[in-house]
């Protein structure tokens, strides 16, 4: 695959207050890298200004967006509603995903993955033109097989890993007739790092990064970019989902060379 067609799909911090000032900001200092940017859905469980009006705000900015949408916040009727929401405002790409625990409350048990694809291709259907074609995107782990009931969805997202052999030799084993972006993640610090690695133990920071990040607070920049250009040279992958969390600046004059 040339560097040409390789895409890097730059992740939004989200809003957590009734102003996208900071969105913008991000959009406009990533733009120069970025092929598109992915808009998280409530992001680590707490609440954030939706993913849909945010995606239509990028697009406003003359960028594409992705709208992440979880299971865990809403049933059967309030995902129909968002994705009627998405029609009138023009959004067509998405990522579904499970979503992480609450921080309060419970999660909801009407949606998964699985059913959000299926009811998102049988919205697709019932309003034809009107609706518009979707891109609909899931996540996958890279340690296993990809179920195939995901083979229905039209792009790939694979979690973060810190390993690119690891990840291409996954890769090397799964059949996806879509476009396949490796997860990548730029720890901003040690603290983040090791509270990472606690919540969620299947993306756990090396111990040399961590140790790393405690003299270099770099450490986790520098890292993420030499993932980017390693999992573009390796061909296997048509693009990276980049986490840069709050190091958006530095990481879009890095990668701008590329």
């Amino acid at each position: 695959m040339s560097g040409r067609d390789f895409k890097i799909v730059c992740e939004v911090e989200p809003a957590t207050r009734p102003d996208l000032m900071h969105v913008r900001h991000q959009i406009g200092s990533m733009s120069r890298v970025a092929s598109s940017f992915l808009i998280p859905d409530n992001h680590i469980g707490r609440a954030t200004v939706s993913s849909i009006a945010v995606a239509h705000e990028v697009a406003l900015m003359g960028g594409d967006a992705i709208a992440c949408l979880n299971a865990r916040d809403r049933n059967v009727l309030g995902f129909r509603r968002d994705l009627l929401t998405a029609a009138a405002y023009g959004v067509r790409q998405f990522l579904f995903v499970y979503g992480d625990r609450p921080e309060t409350g419970k999660r909801s048990d009407d949606l998964t993955v699985r059913s959000m694809l299926a009811e998102a291709r049988r919205f697709e259907q019932s309003l034809g033109s009107v609706a518009g074609a979707l891109s609909l995107g899931v996540s996958a782990r890279p340690d296993g097989p990809v179920p195939g009931w995901k083979h229905d969805a039209d792009a790939l997202f694979v979690q973060v890993s810190f390993s690119v052999p690891e990840l291409v030799a996954w890769r090397e084993h799964v059949d996806f007739p879509g476009p396949v972006y490796a997860g990548v993640m730029a720890p901003p610090s040690a603290t983040m790092a090791r509270k990472l690695s606690a919540d969620i133990p299947q993306l756990a920071v090396p111990a040399e990064l961590i140790d790393a990040l405690e003299s270099d607070r770099d450490a986790g920049l520098d890292f993420a970019c030499r993932m980017v250009s390693d999992v573009r040279d390796s061909g296997a992958f048509d693009g990276v989902h980049l986490i840069p969390v709050s190091r958006y600046r530095e990481i879009a004059a890095r990668l701008d060379p590329m």
